[in-house]
């Protein structure tokens, strides 16, 4: 439903904040690791998780639409809801969370609080295929200005594509013509993957 609020931050703590969204003030609950991004912010854009539940609607902030990502996949598997997930990002960074996904690093979920063995099983079992394909690089910050094939290989790893395959079907294309453009890339690559 939302994707991103922009404004400014009237109240911050490391729980929450509250945004004023064009006079509108929005209570959103965040993770350790966003507010580390924004506590010396007045301004500031988060990406939005809308958590619907019989009980109450509630607001989930992330500094960057990866954690904001991550932080869905981890409340799809049984047993984790958003304030689980929030402190499941709280816990340690969301690079080192998802690269203990996919290694099955069942001992680092276990000591995250509220994460028992079953519960830290259950993560890795349903996430870390799905983790794995995207790639740990999907949280790695994306330098300022990528080359074309960089950005051609950003957009198809985005698109769910495994990023050696689509590495190896980029190479390809830039030997036989390095003038393309990224979208021409990606349409070319999109036929041969």
């Amino acid at each position: 439903m939302y994707e991103y609020f922009r404004g400014k931050l009237v109240f911050k703590a490391p729980t929450h904040v509250i945004l004023d969204v064009s006079g509108i003030g929005y209570y959103i609950h965040i993770s350790l690791h966003t507010f580390g991004f924004i506590k010396d912010k007045e301004d500031c854009k988060l990406f939005i998780s809308f958590q619907v539940r019989e009980d109450s609607q509630t607001l989930y902030g992330f500094a960057s639409p990866e954690e904001k990502q991550l932080f869905e996949n981890l409340i799809s598997v049984s047993g984790i809801g958003p304030n689980t997930g929030r402190m499941i990002l709280s816990s340690n960074t969301p690079e080192e969370i998802q690269s203990a996904i996919v290694n099955g690093q069942v001992a680092l979920i276990q000591k995250i609080k509220g994460i028992g063995p079953k519960t830290a099983q259950r993560l890795i079992l349903e996430l870390q295929d799905k983790l794995k394909k995207q790639g740990v690089e999907s949280l790695l910050a994306i330098p300022e200005k990528q080359s074309v094939p960089e950005e051609a290989l950003s957009a198809l790893v985005m698109l769910g594509f495994v990023k050696s395959a689509a590495e190896k079907v980029l190479n390809a294309i830039v030997s036989a013509d390095p003038t393309l453009s990224v979208e021409a890339m990606i349409k070319l690559a999109l036929k041969k993957l």
